[in-house]
């Protein structure tokens, strides 16, 4: 098993549990995103994590396909789901990377909490920018660590080497937005809620 996703398998449940950092910024992304969405869209999720964002989103759209590379998460994700009694989310065990799809397949594509998680930032914006339809919605939350001072910058280059600490990659916001631009899209909304790490940004 690859060592991040044994990482993310152990730390499930307690992600699960774990309360939302800024609930009211979380909230304004989620309503931020809802004005892009439509009832006749086909959404794909990268690390979906547990489904909460999917399962919030699944009423204001056809088809959300949610993926993760933790089946523990995933098994959290369906329950949660059932519970709510969601019928349109697909829940696919992948990483980005070895996820495939059509080209131009979706017309929406979320990666919350995920691009400094990967290897590639640029081929990852790249796959995402190929699997939408042309004028697709491209949703994404980073932490943009080496914009800020904290601990996790100075430990994340550790992720390599010692087991209890995921992959997480330090970049910039303005490496961030060059990335996306690069892949061919353009910066729709861009936001950085003070006090946070993370930029949200909606492309198109």
């Amino acid at each position: 098993m690859d060592p991040n996703e044994k990482f993310w398998d152990k730390t499930a449940e307690k992600y699960a549990a774990s309360p939302i950092a800024d609930e009211a910024v979380y909230q304004q992304k989620i309503e931020k995103t809802q004005e892009y969405l439509r009832p006749d869209m086909r959404v794909l999720e990268l690390g979906c994590g547990t489904g909460s964002t999917a399962i919030v989103h699944a009423p204001h759209v056809a088809q959300i396909d949610a993926v993760d590379f933790s089946e523990n998460m995933l098994t959290i994700a369906r329950e949660r789901a059932a519970k709510e009694n969601i019928e349109n989310i697909d829940f696919k065990h992948a990483s980005l990377e070895s996820f495939t799809a059509p080209q131009e397949h979706y017309d929406a594509v979320l990666a919350l909490n995920l691009l400094h998680l990967t290897k590639d930032r640029d081929a990852a914006i790249e796959k995402i920018f190929s699997m939408l339809k042309p004028g697709g919605v491209f949703v994404q939350s980073t932490a943009c660590l080496g914009d800020t001072k904290s601990i996790f910058r100075l430990l994340a280059p550790f992720g390599k080497i010692l087991p209890f600490i995921p992959l997480v990659k330090v970049f910039k916001n303005k490496d961030l937005t060059q990335s996306i631009e690069k892949a061919g899209f353009s910066i729709d909304h861009h936001w950085w809620p003070k006090g946070s790490i993370a930029v949200f940004v909606i492309a198109l």
